[in-house]
């Protein structure tokens, strides 16, 4: 009979009292033979004992409840880990050689405020981008601005109307008031009678003056709008610029030097995108002469493509991005990390590439992470209740000035650190209340307590005179409280593969906060310079600092050397 090798496992136990490793495949075999697994397991513990190359790294065979066998690594390879460790690349693997992923993050819009609301995808997006790189991808790293659309009709409507008449300077907190100014009065257009035209209207017309697509609208017009339009860019890039280098995150340089290409970019290249749909058969007229496309079986609502009067929509200019990546990049995988609201949005958006036939199931991922959110409600630019990201970078950093002791370098590493930390060490999709006590937390499970640990490392190497590079330490006699380090140590590179194949940076951090506190607990229990094992124990200590360093690093988190 066929061994059905799906449904067996070798894994890491909960409990490591069970030993390092753990396989149910007595169990199995015991279901599908129709016999007792515990007649089994002792003749596969048996079996296993005889071979000498397994028996060279494990320690002990154990047979644990009805069917479990749980295997114990020798110390003296799990030492190797630690001696592996001082490698540069140890950790990384290269599961994606010769594979392209376009990892597209960030994302503001331009003209509206760059919120705390847009820290999730920054940050996560980042990580992802980092945890790429570790296993092996060559990574693209997108930030698609949103710089077109029907706002920027808003927009140029708003300054028209109420900005200071011939002011070409504008701050990005200045246009928000604008844009907040045209929705209130906007919502009075609500009452107007049939055939007057209201602001939102208006805004369309200009929109479609910038595109160029206008009917009737002059030259001139349309010069005006782009003037005004690129005014609002260089506005918002002036903050978007101050925030990405506090952050310390940047963006590939394939794309407009690390800005991004942002939606305009594609303005001249959808056409190309709509016809391919027109010859494909793919688009369908809707009410109002709107163009969209209808999925089989009614799997999703229609995509709209084009709206009546011929402007484009997120779905054509998606469309026109991807196709661009395609033919210029050729990417294996494209990952968007976008806020989970947008979930229907790019199933539909991925369906139409699948229809399209540019790309396969699996090489479309949306990463949607959960919203940001007041105690009372979403944040609105439309309605001004929004906390700029700027600000709450500066009072990070400002908290946690006791930490660098009068070091603004250090304060900014713990204050940043906390912020990321907060967002990455739970699950993308999980929503957030904003709360300055939980963003801003320096204890318990928090960026600074991990920094902490790796300072607190650093010192104890620092003190000690034992070079590392002088260590040879093949075989070693390590306590409990050595080995529940160098068995968690033993895990990074699996740790690294997994959140990798899962696209989830919580793994690490919650990997790394667990290194900490194992070492923290082991520090405060035992002496290491001055003890007779103090070569072996700075060789671990060294051994924390440096995987503490590197997973804090695919995090997007800076490591003080001291605090």
């Amino acid at each position: 009979m066929e061994l059905p090798t799906s449904k067996f496992v070798v894994e890491r136990p909960k409990d490591e009292s069970h030993g390092d490793w753990s396989s149910n495949i007595a169990m199995v075999l015991g279901k599908v033979k129709g016999v007792n697994p515990r007649e089994i397991v002792e003749q596969i513990a048996n079996e296993l004992k005889q071979d000498q190359q397994l028996m060279e790294i494990v320690e002990k065979v154990e047979i644990a409840g009805m069917g479990f066998v749980n295997f114990r690594l020798k110390q003296e390879y799990l030492w190797k880990r630690v001696e592996e460790v001082s490698e540069k690349d140890y950790g990384r693997n290269k599961s994606g050689k010769g594979k392209t992923v376009i990892v597209e993050y960030s994302s503001p819009n331009i003209a509206k405020p760059f919120t705390v609301g847009h820290l999730r995808s920054t940050v996560i997006g980042d990580s992802i981008a980092n945890l790429m790189e570790m296993n092996g991808w060559r990574v693209l790293r997108d930030n698609h601005i949103g710089d077109w659309g029907t706002q920027f009709g808003k927009q140029i409507v708003a300054i028209k109307r109420w900005g200071e008449k011939g002011k070409t300077d504008y701050t990005v907190k200045e246009l928000v008031e604008l844009y907040v100014r045209f929705h209130k009065e906007a919502e009075e257009d609500e009452d107007l009678p049939a055939g007057r035209q209201g602001l939102v209207d208006e805004a369309r017309a200009w929109f479609r003056k910038l595109e160029g697509s206008a009917q009737g609208g002059s030259a001139s017009e349309g010069r005006e709008a782009r003037v005004i339009w690129q005014m609002c860019v260089e506005a918002s890039w002036k903050e978007f610029e101050r925030i990405y280098e506090l952050l310390g995150v940047k963006h590939s340089q394939e794309f407009a030097d690390g800005r991004g290409l942002g939606e305009s970019f594609f303005e001249d290249k959808m056409d190309v995108v709509v016809q391919e749909l027109e010859d494909k058969g793919m688009l369908k007229e809707g009410e109002r002469g709107a163009k969209l496309v209808f999925f089989p079986d009614d799997k999703y609502p229609p995509a709209m493509i084009l709206k009546g009067d011929g402007a484009t929509l997120y779905h054509t200019r998606d469309l026109a991005t991807d196709k661009y990546r395609l033919d210029k990049y050729k990417p294996d995988l494209i990952i968007n990390e976008v806020g989970s609201e947008q979930t229907l949005y790019f199933r539909q958006l991925f369906e139409i590439e699948k229809m399209l036939g540019w790309y396969e199931e699996d090489q479309r991922v949306h990463i949607g992470h959960g919203m940001i959110r007041f105690s009372d409600g979403k944040m609105s630019t439309r309605k001004g209740n929004v906390i700029w990201l700027e600000e709450v970078l500066e009072e990070a950093i400002k908290r946690a000035g006791e930490f660098g002791k009068g070091d603004k370098k250090v304060a900014e590493q713990v204050g940043i650190g906390a912020l990321k930390w907060n967002d990455l060490k739970g699950e993308a999709k999980r929503s957030m209340t904003f709360s300055w006590k939980e963003i801003l937390n320096m204890k318990g499970d928090s960026g600074p307590y991990v920094q902490y640990t790796y300072a607190r490392a650093k010192s104890v190497l620092k003190k000690s005179k034992k070079r590392i590079v002088d260590l040879t330490l093949p075989v070693v006699s390590l306590g409990a409280g050595e080995l529940a380090i160098v068995r968690w140590l033993d895990r990074y590179p699996e740790v690294v593969a997994e959140a990798g194949s899962r696209y989830a940076p919580h793994m690490i951090a919650n990997y790394v906060y667990e290194l900490a506190g194992r070492f923290n607990t082991f520090y405060n229990k035992h002496q290491i310079i001055g003890s007779e094992e103090e070569s072996q124990r700075v060789m671990l200590t060294s051994a924390v600092a440096r995987v503490i360093a590197s997973g804090l690093g695919v995090l997007g988190i800076e490591v003080p050397e001291r605090m």
